[in-house]
């Protein structure tokens, strides 16, 4: 468990607002919250749980009034926290609302570290590991998608998913550890045949919901798109209208690019970072070599390298070469400037790369800006169709491909006549590893490393 002292933070964005909220947790929360709130019109008595009361906030030394606010108690174990939690809601200046902390703080309560208010709701048992990892992805969702994946996990979507994994698997040890404990009892692993075979189906179903992972980190982290190709191609003229406005300068002068220029867009509910980089070329030019060379460095960054042709003049020599960077990545080929005519053959393209995909469009007129944008976002997302649970944190990937290399070393274990007992251990570590992504075992050391990236007040 954890020391069972009260703590206290500003639970609102630093800066100036209508509303900042000062937040207490812990067994003395509405001792210390009685001590320096006063009820407005002289009224006294208990607070209700769950209710706003209208007062001041008074240090109970001096007697001088720091703000008028609206305090609410909600008492345990119907809190966030599964503690006694105390709200102030006083006025949005960070003077105000620090001055509050620092009496709530003189009080007797502590300074909450990052995270700790979520913390202890995952201690006191009113948030699994995964559903408090989910609270931090629905604070940083950048479109409602993202939210709404975030809002599934927070109410143990993928929680109730792992759980019935794991309860698969206690079947199956459950039966392994009876061949351990009554070895006069012929069980013989039930079969071990029909035991493997057991266990290759729950490997698989781990697998699959593994493979969700990258579909699910694009909406969690939002993905990354290089715009490249040779100077003069149209590529800021492209960036500009997937924007939809002017953002870049456009010349006609080859080269003007010469940093990457970074913008955001929102591919129907997935966040996609767009990266502008410099024409590729040989070039005697110190700035412009440097703007090349970030450029390479970007395309090996990307998710997808969106590799811009000139439509009027026809791919060159050198479009071939570039094209070579772009090998082994995901690529859409744009063939822009479709609207100075068709100087360009698909053919010829597809005879130099056969899995090229290409998208016609124009950058200056807006012609196919539609059609590209559906599909970047389909190679993105591989294609797929939306699953109905998705892994989108590293850790608990991590964790599944952990209990399914150990189940594929226990199914082994049981095709070749090994003793229970060796079996036994396999199946124990994938078990854990299943425990491990909703926090049945959790160690100190994941704990600290989940909490320390929230803000302090959540």
């Amino acid at each position: 468990m954890y020391e069972q002292d009260t703590i206290a933070a500003i639970a609102t964005p630093p800066g100036e607002g209508s509303v900042a909220i000062v937040r207490i947790s812990g067994v003395d929360a509405e001792k210390i919250a009685t001590r320096v709130f006063t009820r407005s019109q002289g009224r006294s008595g208990k607070l209700k749980s769950h209710t706003l009361y209208h007062g001041t906030i008074h240090d109970p030394d001096s007697n001088g009034i720091l703000d008028q606010v609206l305090v609410t108690i909600m008492r345990q174990p119907r809190s966030y926290t599964g503690e006694d939690v105390v709200e102030v809601h006083c006025h949005g200046g960070a003077f105000v609302s620090r001055q509050i902390l620092g009496l709530i703080l003189a009080q007797g309560a502590r300074q909450a570290e990052a995270g700790e208010f979520t913390k202890r709701a995952f201690l006191n048992g009113k948030l699994d590991l995964a559903q408090a990892e989910a609270v931090l992805d629905l604070i940083r969702a950048r479109t409602v998608k993202g939210v709404e994946l975030a809002l599934n996990q927070a109410s143990g979507a993928l929680s109730k998913h792992v759980g019935e994994l794991r309860e698969e698997l206690i079947d199956i040890l459950v039966q392994v550890e009876a061949a351990i404990d009554f070895p006069d009892e012929d069980i013989e692993l039930l079969q071990r045949p029909l035991l493997a075979e057991k266990i290759d189906r729950l490997t698989e179903k781990i697998k699959a919901i593994s493979e969700t992972y990258e579909w699910g980190r694009l909406f969690r982290e939002g993905a990354k798109v290089c715009i490249c190709g040779r100077p003069n191609v149209g590529k800021s003229s492209l960036l500009n209208a997937l924007l939809g406005e002017a953002r870049v300068i456009v010349t006609s002068i080859p080269g003007t690019t010469r940093d990457v220029i970074e913008e955001s867009i929102n591919l129907d509910g997935l966040p996609v970072v767009i990266w502008d980089t410099a024409g590729i070329r040989e070039s005697r030019d110190q700035v412009e070599r440097l703007g090349v060379e970030m450029s390479h460095e970007y395309i090996l960054r990307a998710d997808v390298a969106m590799f811009v042709l000139d439509g009027s003049e026809g791919p060159t020599p050198e479009d071939f070469e570039l094209l070579r960077l772009v090998d082994g990545k995901k690529r859409l080929i744009v063939i822009n400037k479709i609207d100075l005519g068709r100087g360009f053959s698909l053919e010829e393209l597809k005879a130099q790369d056969a899995e090229a995909e290409a998208v016609l469009v124009s950058a200056k007129t807006g012609a196919g800006i539609e059609s590209l944008k559906s599909d970047l976002r389909k190679l993105l997302l591989n294609y797929q169709a939306e699953p109905e649970v998705a892994v989108t944190n590293v850790r608990h990937r991590s964790e599944l491909m952990r209990s399914a290399e150990a189940l594929t070393q226990a199914a082994a274990a049981i095709e070749s006549g090994l003793p229970p007992e060796l079996v036994a251990v396999s199946l124990n570590e994938a078990r854990e590893a299943l425990e491990e992504i909703i926090g049945i075992v959790a160690n100190d050391n994941i704990l600290e490393r989940i909490f320390m990236n929230f803000c302090i007040g959540k």
